[in-house]
């Protein structure tokens, strides 16, 4: 069976400074018409990294959508000056946490909320660390922690770490060091 929708046409509803949001006019795969809302993203980085005594670099910060504190692994959007995902990534783990890596590994694409957003977050791995002072942008009040691969496991299956990118970049970084819960 085909899935496929075909757009219409475009309307765009907003265009702020990161999301703009479209309500289009579509067809259904079997041709009737339908309205679908877009937010377009620019997409995003997170990072996995893990220092040499394996632990995961954490952060935490206030997340207003939700008016609480989340522990997360560092991410942040893509900014039009970046060359590529990598770089991103790069700047990302050394704002928020000022350690950089010498090696760096690609572990996939996740789309956090396919059903209505664009936004891809592109996740990576880095090791061998080396720590420097961290560079957190403006807005942006961290706390860094260092926490054990088993306990950051732990905290993924308890729910304590509900943030997606998190969860998934923890269990790509367990599931290649053959560590299950």
């Amino acid at each position: 069976m085909n899935f496929r929708e075909t757009t219409v046409k475009k309307n765009i509803v907003h265009k702020g400074a990161i999301l703009t949001m479209r309500e289009d006019d579509a067809k259904t795969a079997d041709g009737r018409d339908c309205t679908r809302v877009v937010v377009e993203h620019p997409g995003g980085v997170c990072v996995a990294a893990v220092t040499a005594d394996d632990k995961i670099l954490l952060v935490r910060q206030w997340r207003y959508p939700f008016e609480e504190e989340t522990w997360e692994l560092p991410a942040g959007k893509l900014e039009a000056t970046d060359s590529d995902t990598k770089t991103a990534a790069v700047r990302e783990l050394k704002e928020e946490t000022g350690a950089t890596a010498a090696t760096w590994k690609f572990l996939g694409n996740m789309y956090p909320t396919p059903g209505f957003c664009t936004e891809i977050d592109r996740i990576y791995e880095a090791t061998d660390l080396t720590f420097g002072e961290a560079d957190p942008d403006d807005d942006e009040f961290l706390t860094l922690a260092a926490v054990p691969l088993k306990e950051a496991l732990a905290r993924v299956m308890n729910g304590e770490l509900p943030d997606a990118k998190t969860q998934i970049g923890i269990l790509k970084v367990c599931a290649e060091r053959g560590i299950l819960p």
